[in-house]
């Protein structure tokens, strides 16, 4: 999970709904509901600074056939005046209309946003956020695909990486199957290239920089692999990723 700045400019329909916030989980979902046709600019936004990654898994859903939805962070049933929170909205795959049903014929596990631990409530002062500063540093990624609490996080901390990986099943094996070949991939190519003596960085640069306003998929599994030379592409090239 990378944190996401928020950057972009907020659409005046979403300005508009949260100056009268919503105070009742009915309310909100209704509310909702009726602003439908006003989304898309919301999505737009959000996709623009996060550089078309989900929010949790870090995936590229366009490259994998997926759709977007717009996510509360905090949910709207528990936290109904948040609903048009600019701050509280973050993209996150699968789209509720179509990815959801297809995965479920697919028996396929539901994962982020929709995943059913997250649907059915957040415990907050637990859960690590993708808007939280330093939300990256609890979370590893290994080689098989998992991802797993960091080393050395203190016992609340550990507590805190295992519940938002469990709350959002960030550990399906649809997730772990793209990252295990994520990995694979980049692993190989580093290879090659320490084989050839060829300059790392060059190949560091090709997924941890944007290339438009796009990222290429797991930004955190890729700077992890490259290590200081990730930090020094980044500071050179991409600062406002570090």
């Amino acid at each position: 999970m990378r944190m996401i700045r928020k950057r972009a400019e907020v659409p005046r329909q979403l300005i508009q709904a949260h100056a009268n916030p919503p105070t009742t989980h009915d309310t909100a979902t209704s509310r909702w509901k009726s602003f439908r046709r006003h989304k898309k600019p919301v999505l737009d936004a959000l996709l623009v600074e996060q550089y078309g990654l989900c929010c949790y898994s870090e995936i590229r859903p366009d490259r994998v056939g997926l759709g977007f939805h717009i996510e509360h962070v905090e949910n709207k049933s528990q936290h109904p005046q948040r609903t048009f929170d600019y701050s509280n909205l973050a993209a996150c795959a699968l789209d509720s209309q179509n990815d959801l049903p297809a995965l479920k014929t697919q028996g396929a596990e539901v994962f982020g946003g929709h995943a059913l631990g997250k649907s059915n409530g957040v415990d907050i002062t637990r859960f690590i956020s993708c808007h939280q500063a330093d939300c990256s540093r609890f979370f590893a990624y290994l080689s098989d695909g998992r991802v797993v609490p960091a080393d050395g996080l203190s016992p609340q901390d550990e507590d805190r990486a295992r519940y938002t990986i469990g709350l959002l099943n960030l550990n399906s094996p649809y997730l772990q199957d793209l990252r295990q070949r994520w990995w694979e991939e980049l692993d190989t190519l580093i290879e090659e290239h320490l084989d050839q003596d060829m300059d790392l960085r060059c190949l560091a640069g090709i997924d941890l920089i944007p290339i438009g306003n796009d990222l290429s998929p797991f930004f955190s599994i890729t700077r992890n692999l490259f290590g200081r030379i990730a930090e020094e592409v980044l500071e050179q090239d991409a600062p406002e990723l570090r």
